[in-house]
């Protein structure tokens, strides 16, 4: 189960101990829709040891703003709080999984 990242609840998100993936997207965006099963999926198969959010630009500029994302979908991977990795556009699953396997 994915977290909805909010401007009031980044930083509660964000210090979790586990690794952190954040999903920027808008509803508007086709790509967005488009990576959205598969970041749902992630969600659920890394319960426990990954903590998945999705941040809808359109709500939190904001945060948007912070970690500088100019297109989307965009997915920030943090680890102890800071950016360590990111990819925009659609990309596949194994990707994801690549990139998350070198955080835990």
């Amino acid at each position: 189960m994915y977290k909805v990242a909010t401007d009031n609840n980044i930083a509660e998100i964000l210090s979790d101990p586990k690794p952190v993936l954040i999903d920027f997207w808008a509803t508007w965006c086709g790509p967005c829709r488009a990576l959205s099963p598969t970041v749902e999926e992630i969600a659920d198969e890394y319960e426990g040891k990954v903590t998945v959010a999705k941040c809808n630009v359109d709500d939190c500029e904001e945060i948007a703003g912070k970690y500088r994302v100019m297109s989307i979908p965009t997915l920030i991977y943090f680890k102890d709080g800071q950016v360590v990795d990111r990819t925009v556009g659609l990309v596949s699953k194994e990707d994801i999984e690549g990139r998350l396997g070198k955080l835990l």
